[in-house]
């Protein structure tokens, strides 16, 4: 059939208002946020509804033309990006923006794949609850692509990645059929967990539309600080302190080398550095109390002098105020962007198990240095779940563009292969999407790629859901 029966028929579906055909209406759904990938599309479909949705699938599949599903398309590996073939079509899923239902009972929150992740937390607090995934992107990300990409954030010590956030999903299938899996249950021992086969699947299963997601009590306070350390080894130690005194009230526990501290004061001045003197290390932790700011600053005050008097930390500061508290969050959320500022690097979003953290550092820094003298490491992450965002930065006075055309592949081989030495993984939270498939099926062992292939190929046997991405 043709791509003009196709539309029309998608126009007769959806209204032909949301079949976006118009070079300038199309353009900012056809790039990925890094500006990495530029596609092109049959056009892009906005349904309002599941019901939408699923009329959509079943004229594609009808059709044979592939989806490419899309939320904020704030993704970091071009997840969501259609290929340059013209052939694919863009599935938004913007209008899916309703919160259908708050269950303070209950703890949940049920909405749809298009509502903005700010949005969620928002009502939550509404209601006198806690959403606590919270991401740089939460203002214009959304609910369906932290799910498909099980996103992490800053809150997964203490509360899981979105995979632990949710209790059930609503799915449109590759057939266009929905099943209905919104059932807000801790537990249900019923059979295979499908829920989970969609989380991280990043629309190659099926198309997520809504989901029911964990809330949880505001906490009565919480209290920032920033310690400074002399290197990655003693933020393990001083890690495993704060779990002891803190236990579950520890929620944030991020690493910030000295260069990234660097990088940040370079291009945003107006963001203080704390300290009077430079650390190799610089964590940011964070503790929310239940009972009281009184009660959990008493708390960290006992940490903190633990720690000075153990020599795990050679400084430390705790906010005294809000505005302090995010002062500090400010110089973590900033590396990324000063970053961008220095100029091109390779980005890596890697995960290793938290006690190997400092010795692949030290490794992959060494062998770093040996290949590419004068290279600069942007190192941070989330320390308390293993995740490290370990960049490489162009040496001073080079050429960026160059650099990156002449040392991305050897680097990443680097990286990679002491993640695996490491038993870790090359994506710890911002998914394969299109950047690391093939990354992916070097590193994956030959059973897990049969058994993923497997599953692909079971629910979506003309492979008309996002092709190309996770798996080839």
């Amino acid at each position: 059939m043709t791509n003009t029966a196709f539309l029309e028929a998608c126009a007769a579906a959806i209204g032909a208002q949301h079949v976006l055909t118009d070079a300038d209406d199309a353009a900012p759904y056809l790039g990925d946020w890094r500006r990495r990938y530029q596609g092109a599309a049959r056009a892009v479909l906005c349904p309002a509804d599941t019901a939408e949705v699923a009329a959509i699938v079943k004229l594609a599949r009808e059709h044979r033309v592939a989806l490419v599903p899309q939320g904020g398309n704030t993704g970091l590996a071009g997840g969501a990006t259609p290929d340059a073939s013209g052939q694919q079509a863009v599935l938004s899923l913007r209008r899916l923006n309703r919160v259908r239902e708050i269950d303070p009972h209950n703890n949940t929150i049920t909405a749809e794949a298009g509502v903005i992740l700010a949005d969620v937390q928002t009502r939550a607090l509404e209601a006198g609850r806690l959403f606590p995934l919270s991401l740089a992107s939460e203002g214009s990300c959304t609910i369906g692509g932290n799910l498909s990409t099980n996103a992490g954030g800053t809150g997964v010590l203490r509360y899981g990645n979105t995979r632990e956030l949710c209790l059930g999903l609503e799915v449109v299938t590759p057939e266009g059929e929905i099943w209905d899996g919104l059932r807000g249950l801790r537990k249900d021992n019923t059979g295979y967990d499908l829920r989970d086969l969609f989380i991280g699947a990043e629309g190659t299963l099926g198309v997520i539309t809504a989901a029911v997601m964990k809330l949880h009590p505001q906490p009565a306070a919480r209290v920032t600080a920033l310690a400074g350390l002399g290197s990655a080894y003693a933020a393990l130690d001083f890690l495993a302190l704060a779990q002891r005194h803190a236990g579950p009230l520890l929620t944030g526990f991020e690493l910030m080398s000295d260069f990234c501290m660097q990088l940040v004061g370079r291009h945003f001045p107006q963001m203080r550095y704390p300290f009077q003197t430079r650390h190799a290390q610089v964590v940011l932790l964070e503790l929310s109390d239940n009972e009281s700011e009184e009660h959990a600053r008493t708390l960290f005050e006992r940490l903190m002098q633990t720690a000075l008097e153990e020599g795990l930390v050679e400084d430390a500061v705790v906010a005294e105020s809000l505005a302090q508290s995010q002062a500090f969050w400010d110089l973590r959320e900033h590396i990324s962007l000063a970053q961008s500022q220095e100029g091109l690097n390779v980005k890596h979003d890697v995960g290793v198990p938290i006690s190997r953290i400092g010795q692949f550092i030290e490794e992959t820094d060494a062998e770093i240095a040996r290949e590419v003298p004068g290279a600069r490491m942007v190192t941070f992450g989330h320390l308390g779940d293993g995740n490290l965002h370990y960049n490489v930065q162009a040496p001073v006075g080079g050429d960026p563009k160059r650099f990156l055309a002449e040392n991305e592949k050897t680097l990443n081989r680097i990286v990679y292969d002491s993640v695996q030495r490491h038993r870790g993984t090359i994506s710890a939270e911002h998914g394969l999407g299109q950047l690391k498939v093939d990354e992916a099926a070097h590193y994956k062992s030959a059973v897990e790629l049969k058994l993923m292939r497997a599953i692909k190929a079971a629910l979506d046997p003309l492979n008309l859901m996002n092709p190309g991405k996770v798996l080839r």
